[in-house]
């Protein structure tokens, strides 16, 4: 009874975390069934935990590359969640809390589903380092299919892992890159401005917003057809949210907008209740 009360009140405490931390996901993630619930909670909190190390203001840059290594190095040891925590917990260096609970998150996650999600973790975190350590240096359109395949392509790839361990659920490994990929081109465009007042240029050499958007536009319709070929399901239902989510805002960028309304999102979400 003791531990089921535990559990309950991680997955509490993870969904609360989760609201804060990303309006497009809180909702599909909440609706999922017992199980794979905490499974992709577990999955997104973690790879937002170590996203917020690369994306820290006032981490020096080799104090990121050496925080993103020690936490692959402890995601691949035989106690990954004892050694995440060691790694984490004692951090005086202002890391918000959905990186410092990192142990927690990963804790959640059913057993059979940790290794998928720990591994994806910690194939992220050695390559978020290595995005570091070279500057985010982006000059061709490989160069940007590379970045964001390190950090949303191969999200992409564990929730499709995640889909077949829950209920036997294939899908096209390609096209489901693609899914992670559309959705944050949709992001580098929003947040342009932003990146480009720290330094960091997403763009490639010579590109336009209209040669992004493009790329983004075809990474989506990659996407349309990874959901299209799901079988009827948990899978299907939770992907179909973020992505027409991802379209509408591609629309108001491409007149000028920047961030949808909640009131958009909240229709835009109604039509899948």
């Amino acid at each position: 009874m003791e531990g089921f009360v535990i559990a309950n009140v991680v997955l509490n405490d993870a969904m609360i975390m989760l609201e804060q931390t990303s309006r497009t996901f809180y909702i599909p993630i909440s609706r999922l069934e017992p199980g794979l619930r905490e499974a992709v909670t577990s999955g997104y909190l973690a790879m937002r935990a170590i996203d917020e190390i690369e994306d820290h203001e006032e981490l020096a840059d080799e104090r990121k590359v050496e925080l993103l290594n020690r936490v692959r190095d402890a995601l691949r040891s035989d106690q990954p969640i004892e050694e995440t925590a060691k790694v984490l917990r004692p951090t005086d260096c202002g890391l918000p809390a959905v990186t410092t609970q990192l142990d927690d998150w990963l804790a959640l996650c059913p057993p059979t589903a940790a290794p998928i999600v720990i591994r994806y973790t910690a194939m992220m975190s050695e390559q978020m380092a290595e995005w570091v350590v070279t500057g985010w240096n982006i000059k061709t359109e490989e160069d940007l299919d590379r970045y964001t395949y390190s950090v949303a392509g191969m999200v992409g790839e564990m929730l499709s892992e995640l889909w077949q361990w829950y209920d036997g659920t294939s899908s096209d490994m390609i096209k489901a890159v693609a899914f992670g990929r559309g959705l944050q081109a949709v992001n580098i465009m929003r947040n342009r401005e932003e990146d480009l007042k720290r330094g960091v240029d997403f763009f490639p050499d010579g590109w336009s917003f209209k040669d992004m958007l493009q790329y983004t536009k075809r990474n989506l319709k990659m996407a349309d057809d990874y959901i299209a070929e799901l079988k009827e399901g948990p899978a299907m239902r939770f992907c179909k949210i973020p992505l027409a989510l991802a379209h509408a805002t591609t629309k108001l960028l491409a007149v000028g907008g920047n961030k949808l309304t909640r009131a958009a999102v909240l229709k835009i979400v109604g039509q899948f209740n």
